[in-house]
């Protein structure tokens, strides 16, 4: 299946629903690896996800008997997306089963292309247990969201994308869940340049892809834990497996942590978003142990509700200093909040949150307890702001920020 005349052949049909994500080119991520940064924008597909080109390929090589039996598929999100979408497209039914702890946007997206939605399962894998089961109670044909080589080679039509408006591109960063996205970008890729290096980046918490890789053959995790939820998968692709072992170069690994700050990164330096799986590619680039080379870092997704989004900010705040608390214990007595207030306005600090516990102390008139949350350039900043607290003779403690 996964040959460059099926991929050529994708690429043409792919067209039909998908936009034109043209590379962007990252001054920001440039100068911070020291590489030429490329980012493919796949968060700006219509459906917010590159998955729909998998989809759409897949049903375009069904027959008529099998598209009309309706279909079924299990997903985090994207996918799902991908198959309500492209099933519209044909006119035909779609049942989607999806984790109960999908974000909303994902859910209600699905729905709006005329999805039938079925909540089940706290991860993927459950759900696509149950997926399978309704298949084989009601006859639907099951379109699985990475392990189906048409799929994979949907998918891979991003790599013809690439090499075409960059032909001389060296390494590819492509995340990787259940392994569909990156055995179709890695296989076209060899295809068509056998000495570029193609990485995939899973998160930390949901390594299932590098652990089978180091055992040689297919590893189930016991457990997943990454807010990376498009890519929260314990077993990986079967069918695929044997491309990723043959065509991938090597697997980094992301902590949630590097997500959150990524996240800032590109809302700041770029004005977009994307959702946490789709940050690996970025989060990654710091990992890359090379230097002035072309890279690309596949951003294959952006559905992110907004309730994730707040956290995450505010996440991403906390870890770069830019929101901090301290607590300080200061006389019971009028005057002492101004002191606190002339001194941090003096620096420039903006207090944002004030929490007076009397109770602190049994003598009132000793100490109580100011607990102050607020907004600093940075870890710099927020050092001068500490230190001016001392030299007014108060003993700042740093002490977790809740807003």
């Amino acid at each position: 299946m996964l040959t460059l005349e099926r991929f050529e052949e994708a690429s043409k049909i792919v067209k039909e629903v998908t936009l034109e994500t043209k590379l962007m080119y990252s001054d920001f991520l440039s100068e911070q690896t020291g590489n030429k940064v490329y980012l493919k924008p796949e968060n700006m597909q219509f459906t917010g996800a590159y998955k729909v080109r998998g989809s759409y390929y897949k049903i375009s090589t069904l027959s008529e008997e099998e598209r009309e039996k309706g279909l079924i598929t299990a997903s985090a999100g994207n996918h799902a997306q991908g198959v309500a979408y492209a099933a519209k497209c044909f006119g035909v039914k779609s049942t989607i089963v999806m984790p109960t702890t999908t974000p909303l946007i994902k859910v209600n997206r699905t729905k709006g292309y005329g999805a039938e939605v079925i909540l089940y399962g706290d991860v993927y894998d459950e759900s696509c247990q149950k997926a399978y089961e309704l298949a084989e109670e009601h006859g639907y044909t099951f379109i699985h969201p990475f392990d189906d080589l048409a799929v994979a080679t949907g998918q891979g039509t991003i790599a013809m994308e690439i090499f075409k408006e960059l032909p001389l591109v060296e390494y590819i960063l492509v995340p990787v869940g259940g392994g569909g996205l990156a055995a179709g970008v890695s296989v076209l890729a060899k295809l068509l340049n056998p000495k570029i290096k193609v990485i995939g980046v899973e998160p930390a918490g949901a390594n299932c892809m590098q652990a089978s890789l180091e055992a040689g053959k297919i590893v189930t995790l016991p457990g997943v834990s990454t807010i990376a939820d498009g890519t929260a998968v314990k077993t990986p692709g079967e069918k695929i497996f044997p491309y990723i072992r043959e065509n991938l170069d090597d697997i980094i690994t992301v902590e949630d942590d590097e997500l959150i700050v990524t996240f800032l990164d590109m809302v700041e330096n770029h004005k977009i978003v994307v959702e946490n799986s789709g940050l690996l590619a970025v989060a990654a680039l710091r990992h890359l142990p090379v230097e002035n080379k072309r890279v690309v870092s596949i951003l294959s997704g952006g559905n992110m509700d907004v309730i994730t989004m707040s956290s995450v900010v505010q996440q991403g705040l906390i870890f770069r200093d830019r929101i901090f608390t301290v607590s300080v214990l200061l006389p019971d007595k009028p005057g002492e909040l101004c002191k606190i207030a002339n001194t941090i306005a003096t620096e420039l600090g903006n207090v944002i949150k004030l929490e007076h516990n009397q109770f602190v102390s049994t003598n009132r008139n000793a100490a109580v307890e100011l607990r102050i949350t607020m907004e600093a350039f940075g870890t710099e900043h927020k050092k001068k702001i500490m230190a001016a607290l001392e030299q007014k003779g108060y003993q700042p403690k740093p002490v977790q920020t809740s807003l």
